[in-house]
């Protein structure tokens, strides 16, 4: 199998440790940079805690970009750095498989209209862990027989956005499949604002949960009459995000167009 040359950002974080190693261990990965705002010009290798690997740091995307040939950019970063690399990326040819979430509609529109343009594969995922994508298409099988569900999300209190890229995916996946519904007392009041949680357009309640000691989690709660469905995955550690990411390289490898949410590409 040829040799995938892999650009990643973000390597200092959880996430972005583990995908070092997955790179390291995986035969066919080569690691030929990263992308860091610490430790420029450095090799991985004299970075403590990482692999012996030749890799250098950049610290400036652009001369990253400039200097290195690469097939891919993983991108573990924040979601305002991560379009920004997306972007760039694409200008150099180089196809990004994007773990950052909050990505809006608007940009996801552009960079869909990029990626055509350029006619370079990008893979955007709100979650990489092939347990969180199941879950995601049952809750969409579940919503054609019980159209009264609400999203309760939990992560770790570091983490920037809220929802979850997760729950937004897994409203819009359970709103192909069930009609908008107004969901409670139309009656209701809450008495401390936000009680009820977001909603979506189709009448979706989402609950964001932010504590120290969570990894990635999520309940899909569907109600009827005299009956109940939860739907629940849970990741425990980074780990279990790599097989999607691994998966998620080799894909992109062979598309010319913006593919999100990997359950587009799982079988």
């Amino acid at each position: 199998m040829k040799t995938i040359k892999i650009i990643l950002a973000g390597p200092r974080g959880r996430m972005g440790k583990e995908a070092v190693e997955l790179i390291h261990r995986t035969e066919h990965f080569e690691l030929v940079a990263c992308i860091d705002r610490m430790n420029d010009g450095k090799k991985i290798a004299e970075i403590e805690g990482f692999p012996a690997i030749d890799a250098l740091v950049y610290s400036d995307p652009r001369k990253c970009f400039q200097s290195v040939a690469a097939d891919v950019l993983i991108d573990l970063t924040t979601p305002e750095i991560g379009k920004i690399h997306t972007k760039l990326a694409l200008e150099y040819g180089v196809r990004p498989v994007v773990g950052t979430t909050g990505f809006n509609e608007v940009e996801l529109a552009e960079l869909t209209e990029l990626a055509e343009e350029k006619k370079t594969g990008v893979i955007i995922a709100p979650n990489f862990a092939v347990g969180a994508i199941l879950m995601m298409k049952f809750a969409q099988m579940a919503a054609k027989h019980l159209e009264d569900v609400e999203i309760i999300e939990l992560h770790h209190d570091r983490k920037l956005d809220a929802p979850s890229g997760t729950a937004l995916k897994t409203a819009e996946l359970i709103s192909s499949t069930r009609k908008a519904k107004q969901q409670g007392n139309p009656d209701e009041v809450e008495q401390l604002e936000g009680a009820r949680g977001a909603q979506t357009k189709d009448g979706i309640r989402i609950h964001s949960v932010r504590l120290p000691g969570l990894v990635a989690h999520q309940e899909v709660m569907f109600g009827g009459e005299g009956q109940s469905l939860t739907i629940k995955h849970d990741s425990y550690n980074r780990a279990s995000f790599m097989s999607g990411v691994k998966l998620a390289v080799e894909t992109v490898m062979t598309l010319d167009v913006l593919v999100y949410g990997l359950e587009n590409i799982i079988e």
